[in-house]
């Protein structure tokens, strides 16, 4: 079931560390983080706005060549942000470790999430980025409490 969520319309690149601290408020319910977007329309850099606002101290890259980068805070919390974009299929995904990452507890951050349907946990919050221009985007969050709703 898809709960309430968040939407910023005319998003400028320096709205993002604002947009991070209301992520941040939700990390205690949702530690998967699903972001939505194509190339280059700032998924990376809000990644990063919310890791700088969770208290990241290591230096922070897209991890598109290596799939998974782990970052840690001040208070020696993990926090993994991965890049599917270069995955073959789920398999070579699987195989690295996604299950221990996902279910760690420890925030994830995953770009390009569409490459691996079938090992999102269900619980998990969405990213959807839309470029309306080169300096404006559009960011609707929705969260996923992973129950079913009974339909018939």
């Amino acid at each position: 079931m898809i709960s309430e969520g968040m939407a910023f319309r005319s998003v400028a690149l320096s709205d993002l560390k604002e947009i991070a601290r209301q992520v941040v408020e939700q990390l205690g319910k949702f530690k998967v983080w699903l972001f939505y977007g194509e190339m280059g329309s700032g998924k990376t850099t809000l990644i990063k706005e919310i890791c700088k606002a969770v208290g990241v101290v290591d230096t922070m890259s897209s991890p598109t060549f290596s799939i998974v980068n782990e970052y840690e805070t001040a208070d020696r919390i993990k926090v993994f942000h991965f890049d599917f974009y270069r995955i073959k299929n789920e398999a070579e995904a699987y195989n690295i470790g996604t299950d221990e990452y996902f279910y760690s507890g420890s925030p994830c951050f995953m770009e390009w999430p569409e490459n691996i349907p079938s090992l999102i946990p269900p619980q998990h919050a969405e990213v959807a980025i839309q470029v309306e221009n080169r300096a404006l985007r559009t960011i609707v969050i929705s969260f996923h409490d992973g129950k079913e709703e009974n339909r018939v």
